[in-house]
């Protein structure tokens, strides 16, 4: 086990789009989540040495300072590596001078910040409010606090978003000097309320065309392209993400996580009343070879340099080629292979989707 995954569910806001496993904050609630949490974390925990942890939601920087003296008390039930990358969650709005020493003195080392854009029509689609000089004062005090290592989230494709809209978004996401950006294109999930006021989803060209521009002006800044979704500084690649996308196992704790353990997916219910009464599984599913593998080649497809065929092979004892239709594709150009490693062609990336089918 290389890494965990705490989820904390509450927000002061809820947004549109959101499809995560949310609440809104009540104080009462959170003093027994937390309580659970800790019990949760007792019972699983097996006291691995972990490189990574992550705390998300919902909305982490929500809590109070009593919330997160509580949080932090749990955290330490970890052991970590001297190295460890250590992620927390925050709302550009709740951040502060007290909320970011509390991180830096339990031993955060990572910030993600949800900006998702600075568009007027945007912000109100998505019921979402700041400016491009709240990031900025934001941020600069982040750094004079110490933290090194910050990322932030860009959300595209919104209802009517134009490209000269996304243009003006990635200039100021770029001039905010981040070490780490993760891209989103908008996705209508269920029961969401963009759902249910049936929003309709942009044009799929357009789509297209704004994530090939924001590729372009990100690695062009700069920016190592290494996951579909995600770019960083050289250094800057999300550890605990690349435990996802590498297929190695996690651990999952709090209300709607998920986990990956010894061959084993889980996930936890969404319950809250079932999560507090100790309930915590959902549902637990024991891989056979075949998924592992399957599992395996759709992660690791995701990360630009894509799978090098010798880990693949120690891993498994089998050839990439002769589990998977490999051939026909790297003969299409859908797939490349280079210097050991098959990775899908970057012309093609928009449509992985689609490539993936063609393998499983």
């Amino acid at each position: 086990m290389k890494s965990a995954y705490l989820h904390i569910p509450f927000c002061k806001h809820i947004c549109s789009y959101c499809d995560f496993c949310k609440l809104n904050y009540q104080k009462d609630w959170v003093t027994n989540y937390l309580d659970t949490l800790e019990e949760e974390i007792i019972e699983k925990y097996n006291s691995e040495e972990l490189e990574t942890l992550y705390i998300g939601g919902g909305t982490p920087s929500c809590l109070d300072e009593e919330d997160l003296e509580k949080l932090f008390t749990i955290v330490q039930k970890f052991n970590l590596k001297d190295d460890y990358e250590f992620t927390f969650e925050c709302n550009l709005n709740d951040i502060n001078e007290m909320l970011l020493t509390i991180l830096k003195e339990n031993g955060v080392n990572r910030l993600s910040i949800g900006i998702e854009s600075f568009d007027k029509d945007n912000q109100k689609f998505m019921e979402r409010q700041h400016s491009f000089e709240d990031a900025e004062e934001t941020i600069k005090l982040a750094r004079n606090l110490g933290f090194d290592n910050i990322n932030v989230d860009l959300m595209y494709a919104l209802p009517d978003e134009t490209m000269g809209t996304l243009k003006k978004d990635v200039a100021k996401i770029l001039k905010l000097e981040v070490d780490h950006i993760s891209t989103y294109s908008l996705i209508l999930e269920e029961n969401t309320k963009a759902d249910i006021l049936e929003t309709k989803p942009i044009n799929e060209d357009t789509d297209a065309k704004m994530y090939e521009y924001i590729v372009k002006k990100l690695t062009a800044a700069g920016y190592n392209h290494y996951e579909v979704s995600n770019f960083a500084r050289k250094g800057y690649e999300s550890k605990h993400n690349l435990t996802y996308w590498n297929n190695e196992y996690y651990y999952g704790f709090g209300l709607g996580a998920h986990g990956y353990m010894h061959g084993m997916r889980y996930e936890n219910t969404r319950s809250l009343n079932n999560y507090l009464e100790g309930k915590y599984i959902l549902e637990e599913n024991i891989l056979s070879k075949t998924e592992i593998m399957e599992n395996e080649l759709m992660l690791g497809l995701r990360k630009m340099e894509g799978i090098n065929l010798s880990e693949f092979f120690d891993k498994f004892e089998l050839n990439l080629q002769d589990v998977f239709p490999i051939k026909p594709l790297l003969k299409s150009k859908d797939l490349i292979y280079k210097d050991g490693y098959v990775f899908i062609n970057p012309d093609k990336i928009y449509v992985m989707n689609e490539i993936l089918l063609k393998l499983i």
